[in-house]
């Protein structure tokens, strides 16, 4: 192996930020944090358990209930607009009256 041309490696530990789960490695970075790892990771653990790091998830399902509430207000003046007039007596009717 040629000196000199190699990268420094360090012992160093890789931290999750969502469980705290440390591992031990060989790196050329020292002190590597990640988001998510195996532990935690849904695809994992088979829960349904979301990790929301940067509120992305909460603004999301703001847009998605703000949508939802303009769908919902159009479909209701759709509604009111295509609602057939309320029917007139006819002039017989209204001169004679209803006979039956």
């Amino acid at each position: 192996m040629k000196q000199g041309i190699h990268p420094k490696t360090f012992n160093t530990q890789i931290t999750c930020a969502t469980c705290g789960t440390v591992w031990p490695v060989t790196s050329t970075r020292e002190g590597i944090r990640v988001d998510v790892c195996s532990n935690c990771h849904p695809f994992y653990t088979g829960e349904q358990r979301i990790v929301d790091t940067a509120g992305q998830v909460d603004r999301f399902m703001r847009r998605l209930r703000t949508s939802q509430e303009q769908q919902a207000e159009a479909a209701r003046r759709r509604d009111e607009r295509n609602k057939p007039a309320p029917k007139k007596p006819s002039l017989l009717q209204e001169i004679y009256g209803d006979e039956e």
